[in-house]
């Protein structure tokens, strides 16, 4: 499968979060970009309504509530 780049601005603490994630995953030798397409894939992947929830996860973060 063919890979494509493209950059994402995020809060800090999520920069923090991904960085713990880094290194708490240190034996895989694995980097934030990985980190950031498992994360995404298990998102997309999952059986969830990714729509629905996206949206709400936005207005989530738009309303201050996480």
């Amino acid at each position: 499968m063919a890979k494509e780049k493209f950059g994402v601005a995020v809060d800090e603490e999520i920069v923090r979060e991904v960085d713990e994630l880094v290194a708490e995953c240190d034996d895989l030798g694995v980097s934030r970009s990985e980190i950031v397409e498992a994360i995404l894939t298990a998102f997309v992947q999952s059986e969830a309504n990714q729509v629905e929830r996206v949206r709400e996860i936005i207005i989530r973060k738009r309303k201050g509530t996480i």
